[in-house]
């Protein structure tokens, strides 16, 4: 496998990687107003193809962040979209695969500090990234110490690069204390998202999820999450959730485009439900797979092919 794939794009070309080179004082501070996507593509079930989940709803959120931290880009969603499979194409990816695009502030440094003079310089790459769904994989969780930003400090619905030291705070301190991954409580002390990832836990058959008013990211992946399970007749509820509700749960689970679903079979030493994963929680990872792969037309329109 190659080190690295042939090209990156970048402000609308196709550039040779080893040319993709700027000045380091291009970035410095502006990077920390800088917002992203994660988005991923997944090879189809006879592996000649490549789907990418929900690509359009992803440039339009990547479009939506950079309006929010006042670095408006230029290019419509389906440019966005073009770009991404003249990527990929160029590449010639056939496996699983994360796609990054960032937008960063460009242009004369000294006119950084001035929101009129601001300009939205973006590029795009991407890496192998094997999913694990279906692979049996599980986590343990602890509360973190570090509170979930509000609204009022930086935008949590959006992926601005800042917002993030705040979740790598939180689970560096659950992995130097023995879990996997952290789980993090509002300002108001209920329960917001992990980091990089929404929460969502099954009670009574019904799926209870915080509401996008707790600190959370707009995920897409929690949004489709939500679709499957209203599809399989379940009951959805988003609303505020207590530290304590997740002990009690039956089944407690983590959506994100790199987290896709996983399982968390334990919360601060609780054994969550029986300690494995939960069979709802096997049932959406099973089904998300499939509609990855494209063997589930019911979802077609979540997918962009790439060779089609």
């Amino acid at each position: 496998m190659a080190a690295h794939p042939d090209y990156l794009w970048r402000n609308g070309e196709l550039v040779k990687w080893e040319d993709a080179t700027i000045h380091l004082t291009d970035l410095a501070w502006g990077a920390v107003g800088a917002v992203f996507e994660g988005i991923r593509a997944y090879s189809t079930a006879d592996g000649q193809g490549l789907n990418v989940f929900r690509l359009p709803e992803h440039m339009q959120r990547l479009r939506d962040s950079s309006r929010m931290v006042r670095l408006p880009i230029s290019y419509s969603v389906d440019e966005l979209v073009g770009f991404t499979i003249d990527l990929l194409r160029a590449n010639d990816i056939h496996q699983d695969t994360y796609i990054f695009p960032l937008v960063h502030s460009g242009g004369d440094m000294a006119k950084r500090n001035d929101p009129t003079s601001l300009v939205a310089a973006m590029y795009m790459r991407t890496n192998p990234s094997a999913t694990h769904l279906c692979t049996g994989f599980t986590q343990r969780a602890r509360i973190s110490s570090w509170t979930r930003i509000s609204d009022n400090v930086m935008p949590p619905r959006i992926k601005n690069i800042s917002n993030y030291r705040n979740g790598q705070l939180a689970n560096y301190e659950a992995k130097l204390d023995g879990y996997d991954c952290a789980l993090m409580l509002s300002p108001q002390g209920k329960v917001s998202e992990a980091p990089g990832a929404c929460l969502m836990m099954i009670r009574n058959n019904t799926l209870i999820t915080p509401d996008v008013s707790s600190g959370i990211l707009e995920s897409i992946t929690r949004n489709a999450v939500i679709t499957l399970a209203r599809d399989l007749g379940m009951d959805v509820v988003e609303r505020t959730v207590d530290r304590t509700e997740l002990y009690l749960a039956d089944e407690v689970f983590l959506s994100g485009t790199a987290a896709e679903i996983t399982s968390i079979v334990e919360v601060d030493h609780y054994a969550i439900g029986t300690g494995q994963m939960g069979e709802i929680t096997r049932k959406l990872e099973t089904m998300l797979l499939g509609i990855f792969r494209g063997e589930n037309p019911t979802y077609a329109n979540w997918l962009t092919s790439v060779y089609n």
